[in-house]
């Protein structure tokens, strides 16, 4: 067996988003959202998984939508690159989903509470080894809540190290399967003895895709791969410009320094002597430096330069 990597925008609504994902998203927010409790009995998927609809990278936010049995909205999203102001987009999905409830003339009573699950596949929080993460609206020094309505949530997958055999809890099992599953060729006992978690192996199974679906996850793959490219190519010119920029800038305060050195020894610097020295190479003008001390007289140092 081959499995497909959830990671992806494709395979991720295939997984939990489809019209048959039902039990298995409900396992798995217990697990995540709610500390392996079986709290929610019941949900409704929102806009349900359609195969051929392609999302570009920028449309990966909102990936899955649910309504829980107790009235809240779940919406879901599988974030693969850190891109630039991630964080505020999450805050500004999470206020905008939750503000276009109301149609004109409804009043705010019919607001339902608001749950915004992120999984990254990067850190998003280095001052905590914590994976999962839940943020609320608190009092500032009592820490109580104010109006349970809206909640941030993040699973960081880079923090979860724990191998296979290592798995404990739901959650566990849950964070592996997103994390891991393309590297494992069948379904292990630990994963297969619970039934939505095989279920979900069983939809990533690339042998159950079809010819459309499979060109569909290429696609995403695709773009995920050429995005990474261009990230790990503007950080290169970027390390290769600080450099650069760090080299002239060495450059520069040597040059000032041997300036300095020559006015304390000969006076005053002729502006074409000045400009000679400035466009001496690092090389020169560290060899210059070393054996300004040797030199007696201004003319002995414009037949340094000379030479």
């Amino acid at each position: 067996m081959k499995f497909i990597s959830p990671k992806t925008d494709f395979a991720f609504k295939k997984i939990f988003g489809s019209i048959h994902s039902q039990k298995i998203l409900i396992s798995f927010l217990n697990a995540i959202v709610y500390d392996n409790q079986n709290i929610i009995q019941s949900l409704e998927i929102i806009n349900p998984y359609n195969p051929g609809v392609t999302n570009t990278l920028k449309d990966t936010y909102l990936d899955v939508k649910a309504i829980l049995d107790n009235g809240s909205t779940v919406i879901i999203e599988m974030q693969v690159l850190n891109v630039e102001d991630f964080q505020k987009r999450v805050i500004y999905n999470l206020a905008k989903a939750y503000g276009n409830q109301l149609d004109v003339g409804q009043g705010y009573m019919m607001l339902t509470p608001f749950l915004a699950l992120t999984i990254a596949d990067f850190v998003l929080f280095e001052n905590t080894e914590k994976m999962i993460t839940k943020f609320r609206f608190k009092e500032d020094t009592e820490l109580f809540d104010y109006q349970d309505e809206l909640t941030l949530m993040f699973v960081e997958l880079p923090k979860f190290t724990k191998e296979l055999s290592a798995l404990e809890t739901l959650s566990d099992k849950w964070t592996y399967f997103i994390k891991s599953a393309p590297n494992l060729e069948v379904i292990p006992s630990s994963l297969g003895e619970v039934s939505e978690i095989e279920a979900a192996l069983n939809i990533a199974n690339k042998g159950n895709l079809n010819n459309e679906e499979l060109e569909e996850l290429d696609k995403q793959e695709m773009l995920i791969r050429d995005k990474k490219g261009q990230i790990s190519l503007a950080l290169k010119e970027g390390i290769e410009k600080g450099i650069e920029e760090g080299i002239e800038i060495g450059r520069e305060q040597v040059v000032k320094q041997i300036l300095r050195q020559i006015r304390r020894k000969f006076g005053e610097i002729a502006p074409e002597v000045q400009t000679q020295i400035e466009q001496l190479s690092l090389e020169k003008l560290d060899i210059l430096g070393a054996e300004i001390f040797d030199l007696a007289t201004m003319i002995d140092l414009e037949n340094w330069l000379a030479n």
